[in-house]
């Protein structure tokens, strides 16, 4: 056993916090909420598995900060008035190993299904362009002020009500095209009042939602936040932005910064770029994560397409503090617990190799799904797969868990 790895050491946070090792269990949407957005024995199922499997510190896929606006069906919502049990369980379970877990927590802005109806909120009425494919989300509507602040104080809510069933910290969302990402964009917001213009008020919405969150909970609570290293889009968040925007943040009483890229235009957390340029095979944004490490004093995760050991030690090499890992603890659980005896896995799910960048995306996401699903009912992943078939498959299912969300929305509206 090689315990000497790099992998294997703990990491003492800014506010005390030590995590028991420098694997972080990346966010990825499960879809595997009940019928009333909360989790249940297949959450608890899951993260389970993944604290036997010995990552140090588990991310949660996206919890909603607001029932009205949903990244896709089947997701959980936290929010004033939710019930809380599930929730509690849900911290017990993926911390039974004696790992860490935090909640990612999300407003989707502009990047709703237009089937799922909602709030397509946005910065500016700037509508998402994915070619042929752009009809099936919402049209956008510009927030206002009321409407800002109003989310801004749900951000909050949200990392409250996390802290009070147990979970060890939240991470702030503000990556891959949703809300806080498309207020730093200037391809997307577009306001000239103070939350749009200059990079300082296309930062503003994100430096609330921070020092709102910051404010509101205990010291040792960790309070993290995922940013783009670029939108991978020509006229976009650049990397030179995220640099400045890293600069701001840190100051902020902010734990750890996860660095990723890209957004529904430009899934470039799946390794699809949209300006031309080239993202390596493994940890995508190691480049722009190492210099950024020689200008912050915070501690920084890198994630993006990391699945062999090798790989994350090099990470760990560079400077970065943190690996994140996303599809390959889908594919297998133990991976930690496999590196740490020295063994190297060898799943790997077919890439398409497809016109369509989104048709790409969307069944890689179809196929992570699909081992989430395997492990939430005990069995093991299934790498064996036909990317056409499995993206038909995953559409049918998540086509019956927004009828039953549109369903519960009525309901819940018809209530007020």
């Amino acid at each position: 056993m090689n315990s000497n790895s790099a992998i294997f050491t703990t990491l003492k946070l800014p506010n005390g916090i030590i995590l028991p090792n420098r694997l972080v269990k990346a966010a990825m949407e499960e879809n595997l909420s009940n019928e009333n957005l909360e989790p249940d024995s297949a959450l608890w199922n899951l993260y389970e598995a993944w604290a036997k499997g010995g990552v140090g510190t588990i991310i949660t896929g996206n919890v909603m900060v607001d029932h009205r606006s949903m990244t896709g069906p089947g997701g959980v919502v936290l929010e004033s008035g939710s019930r809380l049990d599930g929730f509690k369980t849900w911290a017990n379970k993926a911390k039974s190993s004696g790992g860490k877990i935090i909640m990612q927590i999300n407003h989707p802005g502009r990047q709703i299904l237009a089937k799922l109806g909602g709030n397509v909120w946005a910065p500016s009425a700037v509508a998402v362009d994915i070619g042929n494919l752009s009809k099936l989300l919402g049209k956008p509507k510009a927030m206002d002020e009321t409407e800002i602040l109003e989310t801004i104080q749900r951000f909050v809510m949200t990392a409250k009500l996390a802290e009070e069933v147990g979970f060890d910290g939240v991470q702030i969302h503000a990556a891959h095209g949703y809300l806080i990402s498309q207020f730093l964009s200037p391809l997307v917001n577009q306001r000239t009042d103070v939350w749009g213009g200059s990079l300082e008020n296309r930062a503003k919405f994100l430096i609330e939602v921070i020092q709102s969150v910051r404010k509101s909970v205990k010291p040792n609570f960790i309070v993290s936040v995922k940013i783009n290293s670029s939108d991978f889009q020509k006229g976009g968040f650049q990397f030179e932005d995220a640099t400045t925007v890293i600069n701001m943040i840190q100051k902020l009483g902010v734990d750890f910064i996860e660095i990723s890229g890209g957004n529904y235009e430009a899934p470039a957390m799946q390794g699809i770029s949209k300006d031309g340029s080239t993202l390596a095979r493994e940890a995508y944004f190691l480049d722009f994560a190492r210099e950024v490490t020689k200008v912050v004093s915070v501690p920084i995760m890198v994630t993006g397409g990391i699945v062999r050991k090798q790989i994350a030690e090099s990470v760990l090499e560079s400077g970065v503090s943190l690996v994140g890992i996303a599809t390959a603890l889908a594919l297998n659980p133990n991976l930690p617990m496999e590196w740490k005896e020295n063994k190297e896995s060898s799943f790997r799910l077919p890439i398409p190799n497809w016109k369509s960048k989104t048709l790409t995306g969307l069944a890689t996401m179809a196929m992570v799904r699909y081992q989430l699903q395997r492990l939430a009912i005990g069995k093991k992943p299934n790498v064996n797969l036909t990317p056409w078939f499995r993206l038909i498959m995953d559409q049918i299912r998540l086509s019956k868990l927004t009828k039953r969300y549109r369903h519960w929305l009525d309901q819940k509206l018809a209530s007020y």
